[in-house]
């Protein structure tokens, strides 16, 4: 199967989730709006074309087949590309989890962007400043000490114990997203998710993400993402 993935061409994003499902598994596909000459221009088409036409970035055309919303790709893409395993009871925790990481992204965006996405982040500094010392006092230990009991309880690394999965290179973005926007407090706070940091680590390692990780491919992080650095949200 020849997959392609439509989404923004400059940024990570969300797009990246599913970026990293395909290069781990050595899939074939092409980043549509990437490709010289196309630009976001083919995404708006498909997007415009009527009948089953996806509300929004990213989503995947494969064969006839055009999904939606990172989780529901991602468990479309698992069992095919083996990062999923076999069982019914499995792969509906993997999707629930998947949802989890969704629900724990949306919260990251709305660090810089509380009260509106149609506003510029210079707009909502004095709100972006309350809502990221309300998301790192209650929502990050929340979240991620959620799935730093998920990896104990599996005796990792992984969530499925020693078996790779989505999930886990979801969580691997999700650590190295927060490590970019929020240098000094993901330092302080890592020390409170040690099977996490291992796990993003251990992701790292994998042959395809580290030769990934070093190409043009990977879209470097940057601040028109979800996750953005600024200094003065980094107390």
């Amino acid at each position: 199967m020849r997959y392609e993935l439509y989404y923004w061409p400059e940024i990570q994003g969300r797009g990246e989730f599913v970026r990293l499902a395909l290069e781990e598994a050595g899939a074939t596909y092409v980043d549509v709006a990437r490709r010289r000459g196309y630009g976001a221009g083919a995404m708006m088409k498909m997007m415009e074309s009527g009948g089953r036409q996806p509300f929004a970035p990213p989503f995947l055309k494969a064969g006839k087949l055009v999904i939606a919303q990172v989780a529901l790709i991602l468990q479309y893409l698992g069992p095919k590309l083996r990062l999923v395993p076999r069982s019914e009871a499995d792969r509906l925790w993997a999707h629930q989890l998947q949802l989890t990481v969704t629900d724990f992204v949306l919260e990251v965006h709305n660090t810089h962007h509380p009260l509106s996405s149609q506003l510029y982040y210079e707009d909502q500094k004095l709100a972006a400043k309350r809502y990221t010392q309300e998301f790192w006092r209650h929502r990050v230990p929340k979240f991620l000490g959620y799935f730093e009991e998920i990896v104990q309880k599996s005796r990792g690394p992984y969530v499925f114990g020693r078996r790779l999965s989505y999930v886990d290179l979801s969580l691997f973005q999700i650590v190295a997203g927060l490590r970019y926007a929020f240098p000094r407090r993901m330092k302080r706070f890592e020390k409170q998710i040690p099977r996490l940091v291992a796990l993003h680590d251990h992701v790292a390692e994998r042959p395809r993400i580290a030769a990934y990780l070093q190409s043009e491919r990977r879209i470097p992080f940057n601040e028109w993402g979800v996750f953005r650095a600024y200094k003065e949200l980094d107390g």
